[in-house]
């Protein structure tokens, strides 16, 4: 079968579309269409344009020939009722077979390899004491990642880019934080919504590598209902988020120094505890409840003040920035790759600026702020690269 061909039928089940739909679309019978699908019957050009358009996908992204569609299985993480989940997700998956396709693409415009995963040793599974294992492993994670015992995570997600681990960040469903997914031929990927709280963000990504870490090759999606047991699965992420992104021995000596500095520690100490490890204020106050550093149901008793957050943090002396940091789709990789077949023009400006998801000027304008940046098989921009513009040329 022709990576048309697979395309095709790639692009006709995530739309959702029967293959005698199609068909009629295209006015052709049934087993026409699937001869279509099978390589057995060329598509014809008209047939091509009409079908993406049916699709709602691009004609270049049906006739690539690199490679085959990428063929996503994601573990769910959200709070969506099983039977409000299907919209959400469907897209979710979408927008992931997407991001992967287009860095499958440029791997193979820029003769370029994978960064190899750099996988932590599969999880015994049989041991005793399942419920203490979050912790160990999210500190052995920590230690191999080089992230010390005690100190707050820099960026997360570009040290898991470096080891293999690509984690892309676009608008979801409000109550879907992200997806994780092993890709076959591709390795393995997070998807975070951007539309959540940067701090969420950082958990999403934490709570997802927590899968990659415990089941990283299982497929399928997990469906979350309330008033239901978890399975030990999710527990085991959640758990290892919070121990990953806020290590025991750092919380307990923050708040040891805070009750030093006056003799008490209090709402305020919290909050810049959470600042200072990167999380949300309700992260940290469960953190610390769970170490029994605090009375418990301090979270609850916060929230039924009715107080909010973000004035605990003004009180706290805590300045957030007047403009919020902007936060790429793609992992640093992925962008460089993509300035540099441009660059070498192996594609042109109309796609260079589709997959960054940008408009031409604001591609460019990217490029030339990258353009001196290093990366593993890519050169740097050099003084012969050319100046003409390309904007014109044909997708």
């Amino acid at each position: 079968m022709s990576a048309l061909a697979q395309r095709l039928a790639a692009a006709r089940k995530a739309a959702g579309v029967s293959q005698l739909d199609a068909g009629k679309h295209i006015n052709v019978s049934r087993p026409t269409y699937i001869a279509i699908e099978k390589g057995e019957r060329d598509v014809k050009p008209g047939e091509l344009v009409a079908l993406a358009a049916l699709f709602k996908t691009q004609v270049s992204r049906l006739v690539r020939q690199e490679t085959a569609p990428p063929m996503i299985a994601p573990h769910l993480r959200g709070e969506i009722p099983q039977a409000a989940q299907e919209v959400g997700v469907s897209e979710a998956i979408d927008k992931l077979a997407e991001f992967v396709d287009d860095y499958q693409f440029l791997l193979e415009k820029n003769n370029a390899r994978l960064i190899p995963v750099m996988a932590p040793p599969l999880i015994d599974r049989s041991a005793r004491e399942l419920e203490a294992l979050p912790a160990r492993v999210a500190q052995h994670e920590r230690s191999r990642l080089g992230f010390g015992e005690r100190e707050p995570i820099g960026d997360l997600r570009k040290t898991l880019d470096e080891v293999g681990v690509h984690v892309f960040v676009d608008a979801l469903h409000s109550k879907l934080a992200g997806l994780y997914s092993y890709v076959e031929g591709f390795g393995y990927c997070i998807l975070v919504n951007r539309l959540h709280p940067r701090e969420r963000m950082r958990w999403t990504i934490a709570h997802e590598y927590g899968h990659f870490v415990f089941d990283r090759d299982k497929p399928g999606v997990d469906y979350l209902n309330s008033g239901t047991r978890r399975p030990f699965s999710e527990r085991f992420a959640d758990a290892f988020a919070a121990n990953f992104l806020m290590p025991a021995e750092g919380v307990r000596r923050q708040f040891e120094d805070a009750k030093a500095r006056s003799g008490d520690v209090n709402v305020g100490d919290v909050c810049r505890m959470a600042d200072f490890y990167g999380v949300s204020m309700m992260a940290m106050t469960l953190r610390m409840e769970g170490l029994k550093l605090i009375r418990s149901r301090t979270w609850e008793l916060l929230k039924e003040s009715g107080v909010r957050v973000s004035e605990m943090k003004r009180e706290a002396g805590i300045v957030e920035p007047s403009q919020k940091p902007v936060i790429d789709t793609f992992p640093e990789r992925y962008l460089l790759l993509a300035i540099q077949a441009w660059n070498n023009e192996e594609i042109t400006t109309a796609q260079f600026a589709k997959l960054l998801r940008r408009s031409p000027i604001q591609a460019r304008e990217l490029a030339e702020k990258r353009s001196t940046l290093d990366e593993e098989g890519l050169l740097r921009v050099k003084l012969s690269a050319s100046v003409l513009d390309r904007s014109n040329a044909p997708a």
